[in-house]
């Protein structure tokens, strides 16, 4: 299926905050829910903020990818919908416009890993605990993307962030 991936509206914060939650309760099996409970107050602001490309489907939103320029903040997708390649279609757009991507993933997370790894992503760090200090340690994953062609989309949703914006959505 091809999804429509456009700049998130205003509007959708809601949905994609659940979108979100529901991504991680399938994933993050290392996350209880009060720890879920404690990040989604934060996602939603950190998504107020943040430049963010969504993947639709019929039914809506499916995806989406937040970020500055070719750091990837946060990658979600529905899970009704995993393995359906609107992950990829996210990272492809991204890439179109920079071709040097960065992210960091949960090392509690072997599904994310490995599907970065078959993404071209190579780790290059390590972080004993996650952005928060808590003891999830996080990769640092860089993959170089070569030049071709692709969508003239940006990944900045056409606006100038602060670089102390912190374009990382909550894990």
């Amino acid at each position: 299926m091809a999804w429509e991936i456009r700049d998130a509206d205003p509007g959708e914060r809601d949905a994609l905050v659940g979108l979100w939650r529901r991504a991680v309760e399938a994933t993050h099996h290392f996350l209880g829910p009060a720890e879920i409970d404690e990040l989604e107050p934060r996602t939603r602001t950190a998504l107020a903020r943040a430049a963010i490309r969504v993947a639709h489907g019929p039914e809506g939103p499916v995806g989406f990818l937040a970020g500055s320029g070719g750091e990837v903040g946060g990658l979600f997708v529905d899970p009704e919908v995993h393995g359906q390649g609107v992950g990829t279609a996210l990272l492809d757009d991204a890439a179109a416009h920079h071709p040097v991507l960065t992210l960091d993933v949960n090392e509690q997370n072997p599904a994310a890993r490995d599907w970065y790894a078959r993404r071209g992503f190579v780790e290059t760090g390590r972080s004993e605990t996650d952005d928060d200090g808590r003891p999830y340690p996080l990769l640092h994953l860089r993959r170089v993307t070569p030049p071709g062609p692709g969508p003239d989309r940006a990944l900045q949703n056409g606006r100038r962030r602060d670089p102390r914006e912190g374009a990382r959505i909550p894990e």
